[in-house]
């Protein structure tokens, strides 16, 4: 395990909820994870899951009606969440930059492209117009982008999906001092083969810069290449989490099992449908009293709807929140002092 010298980020039970007329909405429940300096971490999970709402809270830029009910989030010896506004414009965008999932409706359409990435290097370091313009070039030149001193004249409609991208991230790395990137479904919406040119180019830039990236995304395939660890998020709790190797060839929590059986596969003989995991999510205003995900798996058992599992140790890096783990452990007991007393 590494020493704690190596730790860049901690959150240790977050809750974070938003407040509406409906009533209290729980996008967050007693989430704890840490993230080493230069490490590549997966948050996966489906639409509403509060993958996005954790990461966001790390830069304070939790929406209003929501705020951040309990917890810590610790970054780099920095206690983010005790942080007011001022201090937390020190950090966003200096320490901790992020890309959106949308480029097209995160840059502006009225502003050129070298304007948008000038006004982010200048808001953030001390350089005047003229060297702000020639850190713009470097950017672009850096993130793969053609000529980029045209570029830069150019308005976001010019660009490509893939292009806009690109942009995106050269806004994020406008300041040296990079220490996390977070992205937030970077590839949504882009064809196949600009997905896999987004990611290279992301692990690219990791290795040459020594940051630590944080990848947001609904698609498992996406982190399999990229990611040394993975939390798979649901209801706004991580049920799971691990290294990429023991989510994806020893997945232990029946969510984590129904997403990758919903992953086409290319090495089957006979063509075999899809198995979707069946059911709706829960309703984030009235969460269950047990396991959020007991409604739709097929092995729920009664203690799965009465109460909240714990998280079982699978090994030093592997976790899962299932009472079917409780029923192994007791299965596998009971069988050894059958076999004692035969």
């Amino acid at each position: 395990m590494a020493n704690g010298e190596n730790i860049l980020l901690e959150i240790k039970n977050l809750d974070v909820s938003f407040y509406t007329p409906m009533g209290e909405v729980r996008a967050v429940n007693n989430v704890s994870f840490t993230l080493m300096s230069g490490e590549v971490l997966g948050i996966v999970g489906e639409s509403g899951s509060g993958k996005s709402v954790s990461a966001y809270s790390l830069m304070g830029l939790i929406p209003d009606p929501g705020r951040i009910k309990n917890g810590s989030i610790m970054f780099d010896g920095k206690a983010i969440h005790l942080m007011d506004e001022k201090a937390l414009r020190q950090i966003r965008g200096n320490e901790i930059s992020i890309i959106f999932q949308d480029p097209m409706t995160s840059l502006n359409p009225v502003f050129t492209v070298g304007n948008q990435i000038m006004e982010v290097i200048l808001l953030h370091t001390d350089f005047n117009k003229q060297t702000a313009r020639a850190r713009a070039i470097e950017l672009l030149e850096m993130v793969g982008v053609n000529e980029p001193a045209k570029r830069l004249r150019q308005y976001p409609h010019e660009f490509s999906g893939g292009m806009r991208q690109r942009v995106m991230i050269a806004m994020a790395l406008a300041c040296c001092e990079t220490k996390l990137l977070i992205a937030d479904e970077p590839t949504t919406a882009l064809d196949v083969t600009i997905q896999a040119q987004i990611l290279e180019l992301m692990a690219e830039l990791k290795q040459k810069m020594g940051m630590s990236i944080i990848l947001i995304t609904h698609d498992l395939g996406v982190v399999a290449d990229m990611c040394e660890k993975i939390l798979v998020m649901y209801a706004g709790r991580v049920v799971e989490s691990g290294t990429t190797e023991e989510i994806f060839y020893a997945p232990n929590h029946p969510y984590t099992l129904g997403l990758l059986a919903s992953i086409p596969k290319l090495n089957i003989v006979q063509h075999e449908k899809l198995v979707p995991i069946e059911g709706a999510p829960v309703d984030s205003l009235n969460l269950p009293a047990g396991c959020p995900f007991a409604p739709r798996c097929r092995s729920c058992m009664k203690i799965c709807l009465r109460e909240m599992p714990g998280y079982t140790q699978l090994s030093d890096t592997h976790t899962s929140a299932c009472w079917l783990n409780e029923k192994r452990m007791q299965d596998t007991v009971s069988a050894a002092v059958g076999e004692v007393a035969l």
